[in-house]
């Protein structure tokens, strides 16, 4: 005989197929002692002969499956249809006969909770909360029959149904149980997380209580008290005011009260109450091993547990112990590119820098800096350093470096560790000292271009003569060697420019009263390799001008026959000629290109086909040419004012070292990230050549299956070559891969999960205006252009780039756009410079710009004080 009922005594995690994951969780608490109240669970077996009665139901679910999640209206037609049939079906005699004989054994005079229990809910992946519905205080045989129909109905709500079609779930293959409990009739009733669901932190238990019943607060028709809890001791209180409560009334059903006016402000629960309650979450939550939200209630002085599933809205923590306090800051924000990676993206990172400061989480890299961080200096400098990265990532720094509980880490290994890096930057300091004082700039400029053709030269002869595993321990020594040789032979010319601009600006400001002068000696700075790459784009589509065949052809074109295609049209082997070199030279770079398994322009030259038709549309022949020049006469104008205002002899040759320095080693600044990005792509190919060979031994299904490999599993692969478990590896971790992607990574996180945010000042913001970091002076009023992906959005003339952030892969765009708006950056951050050489206003670090930005909008940007104002609605 089929087990269609089952008491929560008889069941366990592993009862989910059974009971679904709410029955799955109340049986699993119920065996581990905890408070629940009893009850048993109608089986998913039931349901599936209930609804094997029906023939009508095939056609539905022939319907489900072809469903739009976002037709609202199809949603709701197919949904009331299904709810209606369903509760015209009879229940089967066999079923009706179990479920009576359980509730006759749990007491047919009690009160119950009729719960649907869905198999594809209250996962770890996907809560399903509150998809199907949830009946109190039923009492009597034939109202426990009518609301068990009810529920099996409830799988089909409007809700349920374009939730399991938005997630992916296959409507046939989700089952429900029924939660028959016994109702507590309580005093109190909440929720309770037992982590922070707000910013994370996993020690901090936040509990929201009223009175009655626990439907006041899910439905939303009261406030809550809120408490926070940290290590048995309350951390806050926030006492609501409560004007009504959800009871049970005794002949069934419930009742909403207005509360007594000395209730409405009275603290539901007392202290005491409150450290036993946060104390009984933490238990449930070491039982099952992650973070859980928690239905509680409280009758006759004893809590009760009525429901607990993983918090699923958690960004993951790394691998590393809550205690002591660390703090980490996101790799991704830094170099504009906060995508989830794949696994042999966040490989090639850990193997580039040191494993002691790198973390990965969610699929993204993140720096444990918190060793340097406990030395004092290093709390002065970091957060003032980050302000040119990313004001936000700053503030949230600054704080959490001046709490107690991060002050009170280990110091003594930190000391040894700021010894090691400042060991390390002894010589790179000895070395901007020399090129300031009396280096010859124009060298030191040769030296970093020679230096950086050179060691391309090198990584290609490394990889060309190995293969097999030894060609992946050939890419694993050339990462893992770049780092050191970045910093002591290109970053010293950096620092020097640095310096250099910083010195300048204090003369300035003290000259003139602020810093225009230095704003403007930015512009046009020789030799930056991303804006010489903007250049030769804006000369290939200049190219384009004339050819009308190409241009339509750009708008169509495929990867696949890219450069086949231009055979066949009018001037296409003209443009073919250009647009391959500028990809042998630039070829490498793309959007995201700090992981190795994007794809790069050379992969998808179509990426690029947008940006030459922007070009076209909204510049002159010529135009990016003209205001290059425009901005080398305007910097050298005001290298003569600068001079003119400096006194005396030796300041004068002083001012004028500066900007020698400045404006000599000033473009320096993308040559680390270039040859980064270079040897990547020379690592990136070597890599696929073996993907290839494990395709061709039928190892790998496709090359880019390798990309959810680690470098030391795919040299253990190309080892063994057994693809055996390789398969399955490579399935979960796409899978993985999807789910992260829709996660939104912090800048800042601490070991606790904790998503540190500390909101910028707005002293003197315009009511209803966007406030930023600004980063390039100016203002510019135009059309907002909202761009989440690069390779298919076109500027026209006058139009204003909003994007979530933007790398070297973005700027074939900012020879079109008036002005820049990004949700993540800094001063320093490649958005920024850019802008600044093109004279362009631009307002970094603009928390949600592209969702509060209308694209359509007119707005002004305000690059001098970071402000965005709202002129006209898009659909004014």
């Amino acid at each position: 005989m089929k087990p269609y009922v089952l008491f929560f005594e008889q069941i366990n995690r592993s009862s989910l197929p059974l009971v679904g994951g709410k029955g799955a969780n109340l049986g699993e608490m119920t065996q581990a002692g905890f408070p629940v109240p009893g009850g048993f669970c109608v089986t998913t077996l039931a349901y599936q002969d209930f609804v094997a009665t029906s023939p009508a139901m095939e056609p539905f679910f022939a319907e489900l499956s072809t469903i739009d999640a976002a037709d609202l209206n199809q949603v709701r037609k197919v949904g009331q249809g299904l709810r209606e049939h369903l509760q015209q079906v009879a229940i089967p005699e066999e079923i009706t006969a179990e479920i009576l004989k359980a509730w006759e054994k749990a007491g047919t005079a009690n009160y119950y909770a009729v719960r649907s229990s869905a198999t594809a809910e209250d996962l770890p992946s996907a809560s399903f909360a509150g998809q199907q519905d949830t009946y109190l205080n039923i009492k009597g045989r034939e109202e426990l029959l009518t609301h068990v129909r009810k529920c099996w109905a409830s799988l089909f709500t409007d809700r349920a149904i374009a939730y399991r079609a938005k997630n992916g779930f296959d409507h046939r293959e989700v089952y429900l149980s029924i939660v028959i409990q016994q109702m507590v009739i309580p005093e109190v009733a909440g929720i309770m997380f037992t982590a922070d669901p707000v910013n994370g932190n996993r020690t901090v238990v936040s509990i929201d209580a009223g009175f009655g019943l626990g439907e006041a607060l899910v439905s939303g028709l009261v406030t809550a008290d809120l408490y926070k809890v940290k290590n048995q001791a309350i951390l806050s209180k926030k006492i609501a005011r409560k004007k009504l409560a959800i009871y049970a009334v005794p002949e069934g059903g419930t009742v909403t009260k207005e509360l007594l006016a000395d209730e409405q402000e009275q603290q539901v629960l007392t202290d005491s109450q409150i450290i036993e309650l946060a104390g009984l979450g933490k238990k449930i939550e070491n039982h099952y091993g992650q973070p859980q939200d928690i239905e509680f209630c409280f009758a006759q002085n004893e809590f009760f547990i009525v429901q607990s599933r993983p918090i699923t809205t958690l960004y993951p923590l790394p691998d590393m112990p809550e205690q002591p306090v660390r703090v980490m800051l996101s790799f991704g924000h830094a170099q504009m590119m906060t995508d989830a990676m794949k696994p042999l993206g966040l490989s090639v990172l850990k193997n580039i820098f040191s494993p002691r400061i790198i973390k990965d989480a969610g699929g993204r890299i993140f720096l444990d800096l918190s060793d340097i961080l406990h030395h004092k200096l290093a709390r002065m400098i970091v957060p003032k350093f980050l302000s040119n990265a990313d004001e936000a990532m700053s503030r949230a720094i600054d704080t959490v470096i001046k709490r107690s509980e991060f002050l009170k880490g280990d110091q003594a290994e930190s000391a040894v560790t700021v010894s090691t890096v400042g060991k390390m930057l002894m010589p790179v300091m000895k070395k901007v000292w020399t090129i300031i004082r009396n280096g010859d700039p124009k060298l030191g400029r040769e030296y970093v271009d020679n230096f950086v053709r050179q060691h391309i030269a090198q990584t290609r002869e490394a990889l060309s003569g190995v293969r097999g595993a030894e060609r992946i321990e050939a890419v694993k020594k050339q990462l893992d060697s770049i780092f050191a040789k970045l910093i002591l032979n290109i970053i010293p010319y950096v620092l020097a420019s640095l310096i250099a601009n910083a010195l300048l600006k204090k003369i300035c400001i003290r000259k003139f009263g602020d810093q225009t002068e230095v704003d403007q000696l930015n512009k046009s700075l020789p030799g930056n390799v991303t804006s010489e790459m903007g250049l030769v784009l804006g000369d290939l589509a200049d190219k384009v001008r004339d050819l009308p065949a190409v241009q339509e052809y750009l708008k169509t074109a495929g990867d696949q026959g890219f450069y086949g295609g231009l055979d066949e049209v009018p001037g296409g082997r003209q443009f073919k000629a250009g647009f391959a070199a500028f990809i042998a030279q630039y070829g490498m770079r793309c959007p995201g290109e700090i992981d190795i398994t994007t794809p790069r322009w050379y992969e998808t030259p179509t990426r690029l086909t947008s940006a030459i038709l922007s070009h076209i549309q909204s510049l002159k022949p010529g135009e990016h040419r003209e205001r290059f020049a425009r901005g080398e006469r305007e910097a050298a104008a005001a290298a003569r004012r600068i001079l003119q205002a400096a006194e005396g002899r030796l300041k004068s040759k002083m001012v004028s070292r500066l900007i020698a320095v400045y404006r000599n080693l000033g473009g320096l600044r993308e040559h680390h990230k270039f040859l980064l990005i270079v040897v990547m792509g020379e690592c990136k190919q070597a890599i696929l050549a073996e993907a290839r060979n494990l395709v061709d031994t039928g190892v790998l299904k496709q090359a880019e299956d390798s990309y959810y490999l680690t470098l030391d599993e795919l040299y253990q692969l190309l080892q063994s070559n057994d693809a055996k478990p390789v398969h399955e590896i490579i399935a979960e971790r796409k899978a993985q891969y999807q789910r992260y992607q829709d996660l939104k990574p912090p800048r800042v996180m601490t070991s606790e999960g904790e998503m540190v945010v500390v909101p910028p000042r707005r002293d003197h913001v315009p009511a209803g205006a966007l406030l930023g970091s600004p980063v390039s002076a100016g203002v510019a009023e135009g059309i907002a252009r909202v761009i989440l992906r690069p390779e298919a959005a076109v500027l026209h003339a006058g139009e204003i780039l909003v994007a979530p952030h933007t790398d070297p892969g973005w700027t074939p765009l900012f020879q079109s756009a008036i002005a820049i708006v990004t949700e993540v950056g800094g001063l320093m951050t490649h958005g920024a410079v850019v802008a600044r050489e093109y004279g362009i206003p631009a307002v970094v670090g603009v928390d949600d710009a592209t969702t509060l930005i209308q694209d359509g909008a007119r707005v002004r940007v305000d690059g001098t004080q970071g402000l965005i104002e709202f002129l006209r609605d898009a659909n004014e």
